[in-house]
This record gives structure tokens, sequence and C-alpha cells, in this order.
């Protein structure tokens, strides 16, 4: 029997939504299956904005494919017509030999990007809300910015549509099989063939992807909003960069300018301070305590942006042991790709690994630099 698409794309999050456009724009019968509604805020691509910058202090081997990213981000706004990244420019904070740091310093030396150091009274300077105690520095890139991640899902998702693919919501896939033959997905609803797979599942990762033997935790992450003292005009996006701070305690957290519409204020939270959940079942109410967590952290170091509470959410990260990605093939099912791309840092990613995964799924390999992310490692 002739498979009935090209390739089924499991979830529609950051990731399965640029690889269903992509896919589409290179011709492909495409179908995508999404348990929940269009750029919902039940997974991991939510929460108004996403830092994406360039000096990786992660590893230097993302960097290749951030360069990517932002062409590809000026794509979809080419082809879609929405407004997606913002430069505001990024500072990463702490001690000179932070990870945050020196890790970002690492890479923009290896791969020439443009950046400043700064000191702790340039800081404060330059930025006036911020308040960082002597001895702490920062490495400014004038590329960094924030992506939209819903507004950017649901872009992907109108001209994927545009161009012929298949979207089906609110029908969650419950298994998949594939041999040389071709795939076959089974969901709440019928049974779907194609001749190729890509599963991205965000925190669903665990059980789609259960055979591949991955040690994949998805832990529950918390959001905040907060209305600055005195006004957000200090905080606006034509002054006020993005920023991951690493403080003396070795606190991670990270920010963002004022954002226009609602909840308003300003946006930050903690980095990697979450419990393991599971996504059907995660606590989404945000609690008394987790706000006070945030307030301790910005308390000294932000004082003015410690104002009145407006917003909270949650999210979910799907993680690693180290901490990177894990895309590629399948290595039972050639015809299968496998992409759990996040562990907390993977949205900026997303219009450049919907390419990856495009490739990965109709050509078998791909032209970008994936080997950090081999679903083989962990064995």
């Amino acid at each position: 029997m002739t498979p009935a698409y090209d390739v089924i794309i499991i979830g529609l999050g950051g990731m399965g939504s640029a690889a269903a456009y992509h896919a589409a724009r290179r011709g492909r019968r495409v179908l995508g299956i999404e348990r929940h509604t269009i750029a919902h805020t039940l997974g991991s691509s939510h929460g108004r904005s996403r830092i994406i910058r360039q000096a990786y202090f992660e590893d230097p081997a993302y960097v290749p494919l951030l360069l990517r990213a932002y062409e590809l981000w000026r794509q979809i706004e080419r082809d879609s017509g929405a407004h997606l990244l913002t430069i505001t420019g990024g500072l990463m904070i702490g001690s000179p030999e932070s990870h945050t740091v020196a890790g970002a310093l690492r890479s923009a030396q290896e791969h020439g990007l443009e950046y400043e150091l700064l000191d702790a009274a340039t800081i404060r300077r330059r930025f006036p809300p911020l308040r960082p105690p002597e001895g702490t520095v920062a490495l400014y890139e004038h590329q960094a910015g924030f992506v939209r991640p819903e507004t950017s899902v649901a872009a992907h998702l109108r001209r994927a549509v545009a161009l012929g693919a298949d979207l089906r919501f609110e029908e969650p896939a419950l298994a998949w099989e594939a041999d040389a033959g071709g795939v076959t997905v089974t969901t709440t609803r019928n049974r779907y063939t194609a001749e190729r797979l890509i599963v991205a599942p965000g925190p669903w990762a665990p059980r789609l992807l259960a055979d591949l033997g991955a040690p994949l935790v998805v832990e529950r992450q918390t959001l905040h909003w907060f209305a600055p003292k005195g006004g957000v005009e200090p905080f606006l996006p034509d002054r006020f960069p993005i920023y991951i701070w690493e403080a003396e305690d070795g606190t991670q957290f990270y920010g963002f300018p004022h954002q226009e519409g609602p909840p308003g204020g300003v946006k930050v939270a903690l980095f990697r301070a979450g419990e393991p959940c599971d996504p059907d079942t995660v606590d989404r109410a945000v609690h008394p305590a987790e706000i006070a967590a945030m307030r301790a952290a910005i308390a000294h170091l932000i004082p003015t942006l410690n104002g009145k509470h407006l917003a909270s959410a949650v999210c979910m990260y799907t993680t690693t042991p180290d901490q990177h990605f894990v895309v590629g093939l399948h290595s039972q099912h050639p015809n299968v790709v496998i992409a759990s791309p996040c562990s907390g840092h993977g949205f900026k990613f997303a219009s450049v690994m919907g390419e990856i995964l495009t490739d990965l799924a109709l050509d078998g390999a791909t032209r970008h630099p994936i080997r950090l992310f081999d679903p083989q490692r962990f064995h």
C-alpha cells in the first residue's frame, strides 16, 4: 500500500511547527499531529518571549546553528508577515570565571563574534536597573534579543497549511511503528501511514521515545512578570537588554525587556530551578513560595524590578544529563527522526531545527553539525 504522506510529524510545538513548514516548503505531503490546540500553553513553547543569543556559553558547537537560526527566523518573518525576532542586545553576567561569562567569551572568541566585556560600574551606568556588586563582569553581545514563541509557532503552522500541509489538532498520538516499508502512527482518532516520521513531542518525549532508553527528565519551571517600581520606561527594549545572570551563590536567572500587551510588566525567571514532573499531571498553579524565591534573586541585583507581582506561568523543560539536545535518526529505524532538542535552552533553535529535521527525514542526513546531539551517546 502506498503511504498517504511523505512525512508525519508528531508534535507541532516549536520544533514540529518549523519542521512542518520546511517540509511543506519543499513540496512534500505533510501530516502534522498535535495533542492540543494551535500554539497552546500546556507544553514548552509559550511564555511570550524566549532569549536568542550567539555567544553561547553552553558550547561553541552551537554557534554555527545559531547563525543559521537567525537567517531562518528572518525568512519565516518575510514569508508570514509576522514580527517574531526583536534584537535588544544581551548581557551574560557573573564573575569572570563563571560558566555564564567564561563560556560565552569562549564561544565569541572561537567564532569571531562581536562582543564587549563590561565591568560592574559600566553595567550600572549603561543599564541603570541592574545593580551588580563589585567584581561582577558581563559579556555584552549586540545581536542578542528575544523570539516570540506562540507567534512563531502560529506563523510556521499558517505557512505550512498555505503550502499544503495537513494539520490535525486535539488528536494525541498514542503509538508509532516503523519498518522498511514506512511508518504508521496511531492516534485517538485514526491510523496514518507515511514514508518518514519526525517525533517532536516536547515534554511527552519520555513516553513516545521510551524505546530509545535516553535519560530524558521533564522538569516543571515557573515564569514571572513584575511591575517595576517607577514604571517600565527603564526596561523598554531600546534601552534594556535580555540577560542571564549567574549570581555569587550560584543562582542563575534570566530576564527580558518590557513587552507590550498582557500581562504587562517585565518577565524574569529562575534557570534550572524546577522539579521533575509529568506533563499530564504537572501542577500548573504558581505558589507564593515560588514568587518569593524569584523576589529573593532579584531584590538586590535588580531592585526596581521587585515591584508588584502581575502574573506567573508554568512551562516544562525536557532535559538530558549533559543538557544537550537529542536530535538524529533512530538507531533501529532510519526512516524515523528523533527530536527532543530543548534541555531548557532550545526554542531559539526552532527555525534551524525545522530545517535539520526536514533534512534528516527527507535526505537521511544534514549539512548542519549535530554530532553533539547524537541520541546514542548515552549508551
